[in-house]
């Protein structure tokens, strides 16, 4: 996972790994609510690279939903694949989520607010 600030002090761009399963989401946890609690309460989820992601990681981007919209924030998912994307209509959580294709428009987009 990697995080990089965004032209906004309190917006972050992170990258996320090519899995988010039940293994992992406890350090992806961590990792995402250090940040939020650091002072980035506006975050893209880059999903580009995520091939699998199972119902624990899932549950990683709701809880950061959740925490960022208690600081006035605001969470975008950029660029999920085929296969995640399916699960996250399955899921609802299209209703839920801003989904953005287009990296710039994304960042854009948490910029501006």
């Amino acid at each position: 996972m990697k995080f990089s600030p965004l032209a906004l002090k309190n917006a972050c761009l992170v990258t996320l790994p090519k899995e988010m399963v039940i293994t992992q989401t406890p350090t992806l946890r961590a990792a995402i609510t250090h940040q939020i609690e650091t002072g980035s309460n506006k975050l893209v989820l880059d999903l580009h690279q995520v091939e699998y992601i199972d119902s624990s990681g899932l549950s990683v981007l709701v809880s950061a939903l959740k925490l960022t919209q208690k600081k006035a924030g605001e969470i975008i998912l950029l660029s999920p694949s085929a296969g995640v994307r399916a699960l996250i209509e399955l899921t609802r959580l299209h209703h839920v989520f801003t989904i953005y294709e287009d990296k710039d428009t994304a960042i854009e987009h948490i910029c501006e607010q």
